[in-house]
């Protein structure tokens, strides 16, 4: 208002016939009033990051959760029958850069009590108490980027709009394991998301396990910037490799070609195009919500010190 500062008269003159004392008075009673006020209000704080593991290596963190989480589901009784659940995953740096982020999925089968399984060619049968399942975990990357980790992305001028300018190579590909994957956040010191458990179908399982296989077959390469190559299935990137299990490409992100479809927004989308499609023909069987389900783990120098990047709610902290 005119003739005030801050809320406060500029002259407590101009405010006739009032006493200067009570023209001040009010205002600072009114100051006080609203500051008493300010401080009685909630303040919503971010829950803390759980250091209760801090010394357990990241991927034992991940595989005890997964673990936990799965048994719950089945509780303690007999499993008559063959479960299924897929645990969609991603890692990325701050400012998610595409060449620094990675979407990835394992995918579980828990074995009937009492029964004798037609198991999975090419899967191992393992036991966890006294269940028996099968996993394997899609995760499309080049076929040595464990040692040689820098990933292609965008290379040229305006090759992020235009894929014609990209100069990025095709690389021949290859579909790491979770404890391979899990060590190359760990070696960036990435955060890392993961959402579920979601139950899904033998059908959901199949589709996978044939996912799985044209990897593992060699006929698909690898390129992070797959827009020229997915209409003649030369190359996919990770997000189109685990994208969609009802099918090969499905596009996302701006514009319908995929692009900023990375880290956790990429698996976000994923369970997007899950829930839209697989959900239509019966193969997710649960809700997704793709905000609520994720949890994250993040990396701290020290323990219970400070986590340098944290760009989920609901955390633990790792080391190594």
């Amino acid at each position: 208002m005119p003739g005030e500062v801050n809320g406060f008269p500029e002259n407590p003159q101009r405010f006739p016939g009032l006493p200067i004392g009570v023209v001040s008075g009010k205002f600072v009673d009114m100051f006080f009033r609203t500051l008493i006020l300010f401080l009685t209000l909630p303040i919503v704080a971010q829950a803390a990051v759980d250091f209760s593991n801090y010394d357990t290596p990241l991927s034992t963190q991940i595989v005890d959760r997964i673990k936990a989480k799965v048994s719950a589901r089945l509780g303690e009784g007999t499993n008559p029958r063959d479960r299924y659940f897929i645990i969609p995953f991603a890692y990325q740096d701050r400012g998610n850069h595409p060449e620094n982020s990675h979407s990835f999925i394992s995918v579980i089968r828990v074995l009937a009590d009492n029964k004798q399984p037609k198991l999975t060619p090419g899967l191992k049968k393992q036991r966890y108490r006294d269940r028996e399942f099968e996993a394997f975990t899609i995760s499309w990357l080049p076929h040595d980027f464990l040692s040689n980790p820098n990933l292609c992305v965008f290379d040229g001028a305006g090759s992020r709009i235009s894929p014609e300018k990209n100069k990025c190579p095709v690389s021949t590909g290859r579909n790491f394991n979770l404890a391979e994957t899990i060590k190359l956040a760990v070696d960036a010191k990435n955060a890392v998301a993961m959402w579920g458990p979601y139950e899904i179908n033998q059908i959901g399982f199949d589709l996978g396990v044939k996912r799985k296989k044209l990897l593992d077959g060699g006929t698909i390469k690898y390129r992070a910037d797959d827009r020229l190559y997915q209409k003649d299935k030369i190359a996919i990137s990770c997000f189109h490799a685990m994208a969609g299990l009802d099918e090969l490409f499905p596009k996302g992100g701006l514009l319908g070609t995929g692009l900023k479809m990375w880290g956790f927004n990429g698996t976000a989308r994923v369970l997007i195009e899950y829930t839209k499609k697989a959900r239509y023909r019966g193969l997710l069987l649960e809700p997704v919500d793709v905000k609520r389900d994720r949890y994250g783990f993040v990396y701290a120098p020290t323990q219970n010190g400070k986590v340098p990047y944290r760009p989920v709610k609901n955390a633990s902290a790792y080391q190594r």
